[in-house]
């Protein structure tokens, strides 16, 4: 894996995951395949998260609520990421909720309206991720605080990436069957940078307990999730693959605050 590939990685990455502009120059016979891509998606995941991470660790400088500032924190990480992963939240728990079949369900998660499921699982989403938020910026200093958020950021597109690997596309013609998927190396990558990531940034700061439990727990929804849309779908979708790090991101906030 040369530095230079993985640098262009990490920007096309980028491009797709956020709003961040990245030059046009790496995508010069770039074919659009995200199979090898996803391999910087962890890494990629890291670096979009700074500029919430930036404000979470601001705010609580200023003594703003910690409430206050984990939500205003997730706000602007939702600006940075275009709410991406979050429509996929919601599409999918949508078609899962209100899908009486495979058919009705994938066809109710390519309807851009929002139904009950979904609203509820974006309430619980940014609920659960901001009160989580609070608990941690409660319990640790302001900075080992703030590196959380780029800490789950990694993992949970680690995860996403997992599950993308591990299933089909449930739709021959779906958007995420046109961008290819994740083949074995690419998914080790992805896994071993989250690891990485996670340990780096949180051991030092939290101890080695509370990194295995998230890892353990991150595993385990991820696990979970993938065995549920395999049994109901037979395959992945670009929606599933977003709720998949929704929830990794959800695990790995709330374990966080469980164990400090």
């Amino acid at each position: 894996m040369g530095v230079k590939d993985y640098a262009a990685d990490i920007a096309r990455a980028l491009a797709f995951l956020s709003r961040i502009p990245v030059p046009s120059s790496v995508f010069v016979g770039d074919d659009g395949n995200l199979g090898r891509v996803s391999r910087a998606f962890p890494a990629a995941g890291l670096i979009l998260a700074l500029p919430a991470a930036f404000v979470f660790g601001l705010l609580l400088l200023l003594h703003v609520d910690a409430l206050l500032t984990a939500l205003l924190a997730l706000a602007f990480q939702t600006l940075t990421t275009g709410a991406l992963h979050e429509d996929g939240l919601s599409d999918c728990a949508d078609g899962l909720g209100a899908g009486k079949d495979r058919d009705r369900s994938l066809a109710i998660m390519k309807d851009s309206r929002i139904g009950t499921y979904g609203a509820i699982s974006l309430i619980l989403s940014f609920g659960l991720r901001a009160a989580a938020l609070a608990a941690i910026a409660r319990g640790l200093p302001p900075f080992a605080a703030v590196l959380s958020i780029p800490a789950a950021a990694a993992i949970s597109r680690g995860g996403m990436v997992w599950h993308w690997h591990a299933l089909p596309p449930a739709k021959s013609d779906g958007v995420a069957a046109a961008v290819g998927q994740p083949d074995g190396e690419a998914m080790w990558t992805a896994l071993g940078t989250a690891t990485l990531v996670a340990a780096i940034l949180l051991w030092p700061v939290t101890g080695l307990a509370p990194v295995v439990a998230i890892l353990f727990v991150v595993a385990l929804c991820t696990f979970s999730f993938t065995a549920r849309i395999r049994q109901r779908l037979s395959g992945h979708t670009g929606d599933t693959i977003g709720a998949t790090q929704q929830i990794c991101e959800i695990a790995t906030f709330c374990t966080l605050a469980m164990s400090i």
